[in-house]
């Protein structure tokens, strides 16, 4: 599944990178690294855990969007604090949704505080995949990338979804392959932490040589080493990152790291005047 290695690694950096942007919420360091994102041929570029009305953190984020070519994603927990349709309007809407157009979407518990996230599907629209399904996928330069549900309580939840993702990721064979859903499999957040009843898709990504995994829900920045789906290390393994940017100020601390931990950190919280 993974015989053009070096091709792979010549596009992971600009996915990588542009989702370490959204993480450092602007400053210096996060302008130095814009102009070597910027000059990638594609860009897929977001986070988790957006928009509350109440923080000034989306404003920030979406400011570094603002100078950030290429698709964006979210990897739920849109809108705080139940994903009303008033919420979408005023808190993700001023900010993030100032990228709607371009955004490829995935739905958060918070989300799905409004029954079936149906305000969630009436916002993003066609972006977001079939209404009230949750999950579906597309390409971005030479990554196929697919966007999952992981909300239990979602109708679409089960047998449907895997079904459907193993025989997308069969249709779709290629070296790059990036997923991205809101309950981390894996996590040394000391809050939620692991999300076992995830393994059964996180299952189908090993299986299918799937490259990246892309979580939110805990309010730090995570990164593995690639993994199989007992959370050992693998060559062969998926690669999660969970990004949480975090629109709560950063309140959920780090447990001790996992063994396939490279790096494990809370993002800064951002002031708002």
């Amino acid at each position: 599944m993974l015989e053009s290695g070096k091709r792979a690694m010549q596009w992971r950096p600009a996915v990588f990178l542009s989702l370490y942007l959204l993480l450092l919420a602007g400053g210096e360091a996060g302008s130095a690294t814009l102009a070597q994102a910027t000059s990638s041929t594609a860009v897929l570029v977001g986070a988790g855990d957006i928009a509350n009305c109440a923080e000034g953190q989306s404003e920030q984020t979406a400011r570094l969007l603002d100078n950030i070519p290429g698709t964006d994603f979210t990897a739920g927990d849109n809108a705080y604090s139940h994903g009303t349709a008033q919420e979408f309007v005023e808190c993700y809407g001023l900010t993030w949704g100032r990228h709607r157009a371009r955004t490829r979407p995935a739905p958060g518990n918070h989300d799905y505080e409004s029954p079936q996230a149906a305000p969630y599907f009436k916002y993003f629209g066609a972006n977001a995949g079939p209404p009230g399904r949750g999950f579906y996928s597309y390409d971005v330069g030479s990554w196929h990338v697919v966007s999952l549900n992981s909300n239990r309580n979602a109708e679409s939840w089960g047998a449907a979804q895997e079904e459907w993702l193993h025989a997308d990721l069969q249709a779709n064979r290629s070296d790059c392959i990036a997923a991205y859903w809101h309950h981390p499999r894996f996590s040394s957040g000391s809050e939620y932490g692991d999300h076992a009843y995830m393994n059964a898709l996180y299952k189908i990504l090993y299986e299918s040589g799937v490259s990246l995994l892309i979580s939110g829900h805990d309010h730090i920045y995570e990164r593995f080493a690639p993994q199989d789906p007992n959370g050992k290390a693998d060559s062969r393994g998926v690669r999660q990152f969970i990004v949480g940017t975090p629109a709560g100020r950063g309140s959920i601390r780090s447990a001790r790291s996992k063994p396939t931990t490279k790096r494990v950190t809370r993002p800064p919280t951002v002031c708002s005047s």
